[in-house]
């Protein structure tokens, strides 16, 4: 069986032989389609500021690819990419927030919700991210969030409503 998933891409920090976060994005999408997990689409990377403890700036994009891969083998799949691009197995259990070459997240999937110890689909934290939700728009606009039932284009939109609600509080 085939499935469709989902993956938001994001890096901060320059990789040797490879260059800075953009180019990292678009050898990592090149490395995913290579290692024959289809790439279907992929959206332009964008540059988002850091949460947390972080100093250094994003690039962040989305793909959405195909593999007959189950959820916890393509999670395996996917850290063996961000393992070859330089992050170890430490840094994905270490603090969250800090820089990193390659980090490969599945957002969604075509089987809808999933959820184990080691993974959690959707994405736990996908709604309210617009480093997430803005590159997927370009490829996935009408995607459904399987817990909320709302389009990807819904939530984004919720989600700027909710950050300039926040924005006029903090004025007024």
């Amino acid at each position: 069986m085939t499935h469709t998933y989902l993956i938001a891409l994001g890096s901060n920090m320059r990789v040797p032989g490879i260059g800075g976060p953009r180019r990292v994005l678009a050898a990592a999408v090149r490395a995913i389609d290579e290692a024959g997990l289809r790439v279907l689409a992929a959206a332009p990377p964008i540059d988002s500021a850091p949460i947390g403890p972080s100093l250094r700036r994003y690039a962040n994009a989305a793909v959405v690819l195909e593999t007959g891969l189950e959820p916890p083998d393509l999670l395996s799949a996917l850290q063996a990419l961000e393992e070859r691009f330089g992050r170890s197995r430490a840094q994905r259990r270490g603090q969250r927030w800090m820089a990193r070459a390659l980090d490969l997240d599945i957002i969604a999937w075509s089987g809808g919700a999933w959820s184990s110890d080691a993974l959690t689909i959707p994405h736990r934290e996908m709604r309210g991210r617009n480093f997430v939700l803005s590159p997927a728009l370009v490829i996935t606009r009408d995607w459904r969030d399987p817990v909320t039932g709302l389009t990807l284009a819904h939530l984004y939109a919720r989600l700027r409503k909710a950050k300039k609600k926040a924005l006029n509080r903090t004025r007024g």
